[in-house]
């Protein structure tokens, strides 16, 4: 028996199989949970990589900056399964003109559309999806370490401070729900998202460098075990909480 076995969980972000929340939908599927997955404009494309998943889960189509499609999400998702156990959030997005540099010269609108997607849809989600968390469960949001500056992150470095924020406000809030909500930050990753970022190869080849345990850039497996590791019960008590998976480099100096 896996230690998700018989709960329900949204995964969003799957794109490609080098993805997180590709193996986070994976690996939940393997520990026994019914996966749903989420995706946004080339849905076809994220349909035929959930063909490769060990069963194909059904994806719907969700643009969290969109109104409608959030307040139905919930009628949607329950045309699949009678309940959600966990929600995983991998959603993030940056214009071009707030990244590599042009920290100074970004507009407002830029970061809006930044803030909006990758920090503001944490809470929308998730209270999209809390009236199906009747039971209570575990929300899990990607992160990357926003403690200190990189170069080239720029205002997405500022969303993902946001983001943390989000998640421990949305602990405090739906704790009377018996909701936990937790992020995992993981090192740099070589997915499509990453290779958006200009100058990532940068910020990725220096990190096995400074991480203690080394870090593999092209392995996505020890962040989602750590999702899959927070959906399950095996942290019954643990909210508000960043787990960092990143072989250590965050707790390194110079």
């Amino acid at each position: 028996m896996g230690i998700l076995e018989g709960k329900r969980i949204l995964v969003t972000g799957v794109i490609t199989d080098s993805s997180i929340a590709y193996h986070v939908a994976r690996m939940c599927q393997e520990q026994g949970a019914t996966v749903v997955l989420t995706g946004y404009g080339r849905l076809s494309l994220v349909e035929r990589i959930a063909q490769r998943l060990p069963e194909a889960p059904p994806v719907l189509e969700l643009d969290v900056t969109d109104e409608e499609q959030l307040a139905g999400l919930a009628d949607r998702v329950r045309e699949h399964v009678d309940g959600i156990d966990g929600i995983v959030h991998s959603i993030g997005f940056t214009p071009q003109e707030a990244l590599g540099g042009n920290f100074l010269n970004t507009s407002w609108q830029d970061v809006a559309t930044a803030m909006h997607i990758s920090t503001f849809s944490l809470k929308s989600l998730s209270t999209a999806l809390l009236p199906l968390m009747k039971d209570g469960g575990s929300i899990v949001a990607m992160d990357f370490d926003n403690s200190v500056t990189y170069p080239v992150y720029d205002w997405m470095g500022v969303a993902k401070a946001g983001l943390a924020s989000t998640a421990r406000y949305l602990a405090r809030y739906l704790g009377e729900h018996r909701v936990r909500v937790n992020l995992v930050s993981a090192g740099p990753l070589r997915t499509m998202a990453a290779r958006s970022i200009p100058g990532f190869d940068e910020l990725a080849d220096s990190w096995p460098q400074r991480a203690p345990l080394g870090w593999d850039t092209g392995d996505p497996e020890p962040a989602a075990r750590a999702v899959v590791a927070l959906l399950s019960d095996w942290f019954p008590a643990t909210t508000g909480e960043t787990v960092h998976v990143d072989g250590g480099f965050h707790s390194t100096g110079a």
